[in-house]
Order: structure tokens, then C-alpha cells, then sequence
């Protein structure tokens, strides 16, 4: 069984709010449902996955400008700041730490309930204890 957690962070790096989807969905999905709980921001930084032109446009409606990469098959390139665009490494060192934490690396748990109640207790002890 596949899961794909997706993750809203602060400018430290730091765990706001997760959601858990089926390995096989789109990251769609999971943008669809991180939309509502956005905090007021200026900027989002994304992963290619998440590259879709109602996206983009819903954070526009909401006042946050995307500095999400093109995915290769677009064929209008976007642009994006690569510069900001780096400090994505934050997001991807949160992931790796949460995996330090061996029940959420290797998934022992088959519910995904508890198995998203786990990662919100490691990323509270890691965090914000």
C-alpha cells in the first residue's frame, strides 16, 4: 500500500497542516485539498506535481504568488524565481526528518488515520516540543 503526504510548512521549514492520499492519485488532489487551509502568505513554493493552471489561479484569487516549476510536458513554459525556488530544500529536509522517525519510514500502520496520526505526533515532537 502507497501514500503520498502532502504538506503545508512555514518560512522555517516547520509543519502546518498534512494530508494523506493513495500513492496512485494525482497531486492534484491533494493541492485541491491543502487549498482551504492556506495561511495568508505572499509566496507557495510547490514541486512540479503540483503545476496545473486552476491552481496557479486559485492561489492568484488568494493573493500568493506560485513559484512552482513547469512540468517537461507543458507547452507553455511558466516562469518561475529559481532563486526562491531553492529554498524548497526546507520542505524536502522536514520529509527526511520525519522519516528519522521509523513508523512513519517504513508505514507500520495499514490505516491511514492513524498512520497520519503518527506523522503529526513526530512532527510535534520534532517541531514544536
Amino acid at each position: 500500500m502507497n501514500t503520498k503526504l502532502h504538506a503545508i510548512c512555514d518560512s522555517l521549514g516547520r509543519p502546518i497542516n498534512f494530508f494523506v492520499t493513495a500513492g496512485q492519485v494525482s497531486d492534484y488532489i491533494g493541492a485541491a485539498a491543502l487549498l482551504g487551509s492556506l495561511p495568508k502568505v505572499d509566496w507557495l513554493l510547490g514541486d512540479r506535481g503540483y503545476d496545473a493552471d486552476w491552481f496557479r489561479n486559485a492561489l492568484k484569487v488568494k493573493g500568493i504568488q506560485a513559484c512552482i516549476p513547469g512540468r517537461k510536458q507543458r507547452k507553455k513554459t511558466v516562469k518561475y524565481d529559481r532563486r526562491r525556488y531553492k529554498r524548497r530544500k526546507r520542505i524536502e529536509i522536514m520529509f527526511g526528518r520525519l522519516k528519522d522517525w521509523r513508523r512513519v519510514a517504513t508505514r507500520y500502520d495499514r490505516c491511514p488515520t492513524v498512520f497520519l496520526s503518527a506523522i503529526m505526533l513526530a512532527a510535534i515532537v520534532i517541531y514544536w516540543l
